[in-house]
């Protein structure tokens, strides 16, 4: 499996801040997925056609199985991270992101604010994330399930068959 990881941040990207978001998504898809799987990591800044570019090249060049991004969605003026993935997608899947605000709301009042999607493009499943390091592990937990299951059917093999989360 080939997966392809963006941080997104204009901080990160032009290394004021260290990544950390990145690195921690990193470590439960290895532990999920097995530590062969392939993750492309990418720094970019909040620039939507950049982000836009990126998603395309690495759903229909790079042929990236899953592409998680981590950042840019919540209601900053540079936060367009889910207003470029929507203009990549094919089939948006808004359920992602309701139940991550749906389930974090009564620990994190302010998730409300987030705007996280995912979707489709190709045989590509495309799934926005916080930015916040300690928000990223639980919200892979969250979606995890759901996230293995549409892998499965993109790549038409039999959802029961793949290794189930930690």
């Amino acid at each position: 499996m080939k997966i392809g990881r963006i941080t997104l941040s204009d901080r990160v990207s032009a290394r004021i801040y260290d990544d950390r978001s990145g690195p921690s998504i990193d470590h439960v898809l290895r532990e999920v997925f097995g530590a062969d799987v392939e993750i492309e990591p990418i720094l970019l800044p909040d620039d939507r056609e950049r982000i836009s570019d990126t998603l395309r090249e690495m759903a229909d060049v790079s042929g990236c199985d899953f592409i998680v991004t981590t950042g840019g969605t919540g209601i900053g003026p540079r936060d367009v991270t889910p207003e470029a993935t929507l203009a990549v997608l094919e089939k948006e899947l808004p359920g992602f992101g309701e139940i991550l605000r749906f389930t974090a709301f009564e620990k994190v009042p302010t998730t409300i604010l987030s705007r996280a999607t995912a979707g489709i493009r190709g045989h590509s499943l495309i799934v926005n994330l916080p930015g916040k390091p300690e928000a990223v592990a639980g919200c892979l937990a969250i979606l995890m399930p759901a996230i293995q299951e549409g892998l499965a059917f993109l790549r038409d093999e039999d959802p029961h068959a793949l290794p189930t989360p930690p």
